[in-house]
């Protein structure tokens, strides 16, 4: 009879398992926000990086094809100067899949507006100097 006693008070009551469900759920509430955030935040830097090797591979087939400032260069010549199998190279689009299209020789390239409306919670106009608005 004694061991039946101590193997019931041994289990957890209905109330215990709620408080922790309850306590797992507060914490999920807190910590998801912030992931979103912090993933949106990483998409907008991955963005500002993309656009400053777009630069750069502009301004080298400029150097190399003899362009002048002005001059429009296409999709497939710039991303001939990107690293080979980045999704950069393979599309000319962005992380969020908004074509970066044609470059002009001496312009920074812009962020895509679209691009911009997404991320604009998370990246202000100061972040993307001097590559947005």
């Amino acid at each position: 009879m004694v061991r039946k006693l101590q193997a019931r008070d041994a289990a957890f009551t209905l109330v215990e398992i709620m408080i922790v469900v309850a306590i797992i759920a507060l914490l999920a509430a807190i910590a998801v926000p912030g992931f979103l955030r912090a993933r949106k935040r990483s998409q907008a830097s991955r963005i500002l990086n993309d656009l400053r090797m777009i630069d750069s591979a502009v301004d080298q087939y400029a150097i190399e094809t003899g362009r002048k400032t002005g001059d429009l260069v296409g999709v497939a010549d710039w991303t001939s100067y990107v690293k080979k199998n980045a999704l950069l190279y393979n599309t000319g689009q962005s992380l969020l899949g908004t074509a970066y299209g044609t470059q002009t020789v001496d312009t920074i390239p812009q962020v895509p507006q679209s691009d911009l409306d997404v991320l604009s919670d998370v990246a202000n106009t100061g972040f993307w100097s001097p590559y947005g608005p």
